[in-house]
């Protein structure tokens, strides 16, 4: 298990942590790094997070994408609401990852045409299943993200993110405590994930930086 990344970007993304990053996406096809956002911006946004569920602005969310779309408790049990650029808090964030989307096109010439991203709440008891965020072959999103939200996480809380071997998912590599301001980064074809069973409530934001993978004048649908 690889030890995770410290960096405490307060105005911008560090240098050396985004050398990090990209380092061990090349190496190993996934990042951890702790207190890799200000604390006072993911504040702001876990509060906002918090204010949609307690008005019960959050949508079910589902596996799978347009006609294929689909609700499965059994298999994941988050809310979420896309990011619109509503508050400043999101535009902070969002800039951060265009940055950070820059930063890993130029080291990696991936071809990163934008990022798309939602605030994700898992409920005491909920989960998400192993899964991979894209398929090979048929990648339009190419590198995931997940920001975490939920400050001083309990150490029993549970809710950790379990990332497994690229051709074993049964092969656990890390767990990574939904602590505030910590970044997982991975590429979407290759990393199989779960989120475990949480105790408590837990928020984050998932984000997917994308291809333009339209054909023959047909969008790809962003969602």
């Amino acid at each position: 298990m690889l030890a995770p990344d410290s960096a405490n970007p307060l105005s911008g993304l560090d240098g050396t942590a985004l050398t990090t990053l990209v380092d061990r996406l090349v190496d190993h096809g996934w990042f951890v790094g702790e207190r890799f956002f200000d604390p006072a911006l993911c504040r702001a946004l876990h509060a906002e997070v918090h204010t949609l569920a307690e008005h019960r602005a959050l949508q079910t969310a589902g596996i799978g994408r347009g006609e294929a779309h689909r609700l499965r408790r059994d298999i994941r049990g988050d809310a979420i609401h896309w990011l619109n650029r509503d508050s400043q808090a999101q535009r902070d964030y969002l800039a951060l990852m265009a940055e950070l989307q820059g930063q890993i096109n130029q080291a990696l010439y991936l071809g990163l045409f934008e990022f798309e991203a939602h605030f994700a709440h898992y409920p005491p008891g909920s989960f998400y299943r192993t899964h991979l965020d894209s398929f090979q072959g048929r990648a339009n999103r190419v590198i995931s993200t997940v920001l975490y939200l939920t400050p001083d996480w309990p150490s029993d809380g549970g809710g950790e993110m379990a990332i497994y071997a690229e051709h074993d998912d049964t092969r656990e590599l890390a767990r990574v405590r939904p602590e505030a301001g910590t970044l997982v980064c991975f590429f979407s074809d290759r990393v199989p994930h779960a989120v475990l069973p949480t105790r408590y409530p837990r928020t984050s934001i998932a984000g997917w930086f994308r291809r333009n993978a339209s054909l023959g004048g047909v969008i790809d649908p962003a969602r």
